[in-house]
């Protein structure tokens, strides 16, 4: 059975044009008349299946015509037939040149046109069930990408809820452990990107930092929660946290997993080497972990912990500032400094710590070291209830 479609004529007579729409509609198809090519380009839009066109027109000629008809997007895949009376090869080839699919010679035989009208609507056909399956293939992938985007965002939310909620058991004893695993989380993503690590990555950081004291579950309350200064076997009980916290984490193979482990085991690390629990130093202490300290040190200062008052900002930076170099990596900590004021004014409002010092101004100093006490490897043991080690927050 004969495909009835919708069929462009083009040709400047009139007596062609009305002979073959004629013919057209007797083989049960639709012919639409233009008398020129830019009458043609005026009607032409996706609805039509075939367009026939006379060879020999004034002005613009059938060339020009197909040729534009296969330079427009939406009818670039429209079957021509060029309609001629030329005999020559040469002009039969030029016609293929330009886009003609197929050509019929003057004057015009029925049987003929049926022919080959027919063969050009069912390619236009097969191009069209194409068309349509690579459109609903098309739809079909953008929807599935979504469920997937949404599943994975699910699936993602559910990770970083699970290690918010193993980060707040770590430190669940302690006070203001919710707000303080923020911050510091907060604290080390503002110095990535600062630093120039790609949202990703600081991203990454900001998921992954709460667990940098998950091993403190470990570690019993007498020691954990001692409100005077720890003796050295408590001391060294303290320093074994980033151990443990590594073990929890070690048989992760996830990018949260890998990553937190790593904060755990370097985030009490110091660049002159008297850190703990490996005694890195200098570029040998992961970055994210020289970041991670700067950032839990800040926040131990100007929070409230069992064994001391929050110290006010200003304080806690000049504090910092004099350790540049020994216990801190001078390039994180100057893009700490340097960006404080604006990581505080930018800091969410559910971090704001509601025992932290919020005054910049000066206040009196206590006698709060940071670099190791007499008597350690590494990281102090406090001299007297008011002098906990910072950063095990």
């Amino acid at each position: 059975m004969i495909r009835s479609g919708k069929i462009l004529v083009v040709d400047d007579e009139e007596q062609n044009l009305v002979l073959l729409q004629a013919l057209l509609a007797r083989l049960g198809h639709r012919a639409v008349g233009a008398s020129g090519g830019a009458q043609a380009l005026d009607a032409l839009d996706p609805t039509f299946d075939l367009a026939l066109v006379d060879l020999m027109m004034p002005g613009m000629d059938g060339f020009e015509l197909v040729r534009r008809i296969r330079a427009t997007p939406e009818t670039r895949d429209l079957p021509v037939i060029m309609v001629t009376s030329l005999t020559d090869k040469d002009d039969r080839l030029k016609a293929v040149e330009a886009g003609a699919n197929d050509y019929v010679t003057k004057p015009v035989d029925l049987l003929e046109l049926r022919v080959r009208t027919a063969s050009m609507l069912r390619q236009k056909a097969h191009q069209d069930e194409i068309k349509a399956f690579q459109a609903d293939l098309a739809r079909m992938v953008e929807s599935r990408t979504l469920e997937l985007r949404r599943a994975l965002a699910e699936l993602n939310e559910a990770h970083v809820e699970t290690i918010h909620h193993l980060s707040a058991a770590a430190e669940y004893k302690d006070e203001d452990t919710a707000e303080h695993i923020g911050r510091m989380a907060y604290y080390s993503w503002a110095i990535a990107r600062r630093m120039g690590l790609g949202r990703d990555e600081a991203d990454l950081i900001r998921t992954c930092s709460p667990m940098h004291d998950v091993g403190k579950i470990g570690i019993p309350d007498s020691v954990l929660l001692k409100p005077g200064a720890l003796t050295p076997q408590e001391w060294a009980i303290m320093k074994q946290h980033p151990i443990i916290g590594g073990n929890i984490l070690a048989s992760g193979a996830s990018d949260y997993m890998v990553l937190g482990r790593i904060i755990a085991l370097t985030h009490h690390e110091r660049w002159d080497g008297k850190g703990y629990p490996a005694g890195l130093a200098g570029d040998a202490i992961p970055l994210t972990g020289r970041i991670c300290a700067v950032a839990d040190v800040f926040d131990a200062l100007t929070s409230r912990r069992p064994y001391k008052e929050p110290l006010p900002a200003d304080q806690a930076r000049e504090m910092m500032r004099r350790e540049r170099g020994t216990h801190f990596d001078p390039k994180v900590l100057d893009v700490f400094l340097d960006g404080l004021d604006g990581m505080l004014a930018e800091r969410p409002r559910e971090f704001l710590p509601e025992n932290a010092a919020r005054s910049l101004a000066p206040a009196p100093w206590p006698a709060l070291a940071l670099s190791p006490a007499p008597g350690t490897d590494s990281g102090p043991a406090p001299a007297d209830p008011a002098t906990p080690p910072p950063g095990d927050s």
